[in-house]
């Protein structure tokens, strides 16, 4: 009987040392919408507003701890930081920022194209790549030296001689295999 009373005492007490000893930062901005002016803007937890609403025409973080993508009139997608520094410009996709694919997203500097971590808005592998198609399965197929085909008024395609391709931290890998 003791030995289920030891167990017991023991799950208690690490689900509570789990459970109570995650604290959450509570320094963070949240988004807020003027639905009448269709202006966004970011508030923090007392509810003054940090981000003006119209500063930028869309903001697309809902909650704002380390960075924010966010559209700009003169930059177009943007990440920046709490001062509002740009950090790196978005790669654009299907009419917004790029969505994050195995928490990576896409990010351009000088015409090139590298990756930012989601959570942190961290740059992992630095724009260096004509062409960078989204992480699957920890790895993406990315080009130098790319041409881009419009498909129809919407759709672009990409060609390059020879396609590459990385892990999560930059390093070119072989080939994924095809096997079917």
């Amino acid at each position: 009987m003791a030995s289920l009373q030891t167990k017991l005492f023991l799950f208690l007490l690490l689900y509570s040392l789990t459970t109570f000893g995650q604290k959450k930062s509570k320094d963070y901005l949240l988004l807020f919408a003027d639905t009448t002016k269709d202006e966004y803007g970011y508030k923090n937890q007392n509810g003054d507003t940090v981000v003006k609403p119209g500063k930028y025409n869309f903001c697309f973080t809902d909650t704002f701890r380390t960075y924010a993508i966010v559209e700009d009139k003169n930059f177009g997608f943007i990440a920046i930081d709490r001062q509002q520094d740009i950090l790196y410009k978005v790669f654009p996709f299907d009419n917004g920022p790029d969505y994050a694919s195995e928490g990576l997203f896409r990010i351009i500097s000088n015409n090139k194209i590298g990756y930012a971590d989601e959570a942190t808005g961290k740059i992992i592998v630095k724009p260096q790549f004509d062409c960078a198609f989204p992480f699957q399965n920890g790895v993406a197929k990315v080009g130098m030296n790319c041409n881009t085909y419009a498909d129809d008024a919407a759709h672009h395609t990409w060609t390059t001689d020879k396609w590459l391709y990385i892990n999560k931290r930059g390093k070119l890998i072989k080939p994924p295999s095809s096997k079917k």
